[in-house]
This record gives C-alpha cells, sequence and structure tokens, in this order.
C-alpha cells in the first residue's frame, strides 16, 4: 500500500489548484488516489490547504531573494531584480495559482503571509529608485508589487505560449520597474 504523506497531498493540491483555483477538496483527494478524509486529516479544511501552500511558497520565495541578493551583492538594484527573476522563474510557475487565489477570499490571508516578501521586494526597488536605474513613476511598493505580479502573469499564461519563459518575465517586469528595454533585454539575457 502506498502512503499519501503531507507532502505528495501539497504536490497534487498546487497541480489541482493551479488548474483549477476552485477546486473542491473531492478533486484533490481523487487526483492524490485517496479519499477525502486523508485529505482532511492533514488539512482540516480548504482554507487550511491554501494558507499551508501560502507559507510554503512564502518561504521559497523569501529564500530564492535572498539568494538573488547575496549572488548580486555590490549590484544595482535593477541586476538584482533580474536575478532574482531568474531565480524565481520554476516558482512562480509553480505557485502561479496565488494569484487567482489572492483575488478571492483567501486574498487577505495570502497576502499577510507573502508580506515579507513584498516589504523586501518593496525595499529594493525603493533602493533602485534612489539608485536612479528604476522609474519613480509610483510609489515603491505599487511599483514592486506590479513587476511582482507581472512575474506571476506571465507564469500563468506560459502554459499556452511557450515564448514565455524566464527572459520574457524579466524583460516584462524590469520594464513596469521604468527599466529601459535595451537594458532589461540585456539584464535578461545575463
Amino acid at each position: 500500500m502506498v502512503v499519501y504523506n503531507r507532502t505528495r497531498i501539497l504536490d497534487v493540491a498546487l497541480e489541482v489548484l493551479g488548474q483549477d483555483p476552485d477546486a473542491a477538496m473531492a478533486d484533490i483527494a481523487a487526483a492524490a488516489g485517496v479519499v477525502r478524509r486523508t485529505v482532511y486529516g492533514h488539512f482540516p479544511s480548504r482554507t487550511d490547504l491554501v494558507l499551508t501552500l501560502t507559507r510554503q511558497a512564502a518561504g521559497e520565495l523569501s529564500g530564492t531573494l535572498a539568494d538573488a541578493e547575496v549572488e548580486a551583492s555590490g549590484s544595482t538594484a535593477d541586476t538584482v531584480w533580474a536575478g532574482f527573476v531568474g531565480r524565481v522563474w520554476p516558482l512562480a510557475r509553480r505557485y502561479r495559482l496565488l494569484l487567482a487565489l489572492r483575488r478571492g477570499e483567501h486574498g487577505p490571508d495570502i497576502h499577510a503571509l507573502l508580506a515579507p516578501v513584498e516589504e523586501t521586494l518593496a525595499d529594493l526597488v525603493r533602493r533602485g529608485q534612489d539608485e536612479g536605474v528604476l522609474g519613480r513613476h509610483l510609489p515603491a511598493r505599487v511599483l514592486s508589487q506590479l513587476a511582482f505580479s507581472t512575474v506571476f502573469t506571465v507564469a500563468e499564461n506560459a502554459l499556452s505560449d511557450p515564448a514565455l519563459d524566464a527572459a520574457a518575465a524579466t524583460v516584462t517586469s524590469l520594464l513596469v520597474l521604468g527599466v529601459p528595454a535595451e537594458r532589461a533585454r540585456t539584464l535578461a539575457g545575463a
């Protein structure tokens, strides 16, 4: 008999919810090949499951951002951002469902769990504005949220368009941040 642990259920839930953000616990259980009771044994409610996925995503995104900052220490903020997007691309594809779920009933909870990542990104954008490499057309917090959301939007659409890749997400998010197109393409190719 195969034992379905919490990690397996989370992986299946990411796939199922990635295809249908409104999927029920029964859908997740069926996809995992277990009864609903098994899923509910690990996650008492759909909200618990979604928030667990969000905590997992927040942890991975924070680690990726920290790695990008360490790797590019001493670099300008646009370079750090480009490195972050390149590193975060697999995670953006994996957690693209958070964008859809964030617009729904779990929005405030998801926003709260992702707040540390968003604050770090806002600080990076603020730094880039001070350096003169990122635009000042919006406040840093708003600008960073738009650019970060752009990465997830590109990831969501990459499922149906293979031309949408990490480079496309990098260039697009840098353009949102006010980086000139030529510089954005150069950073995306680096």
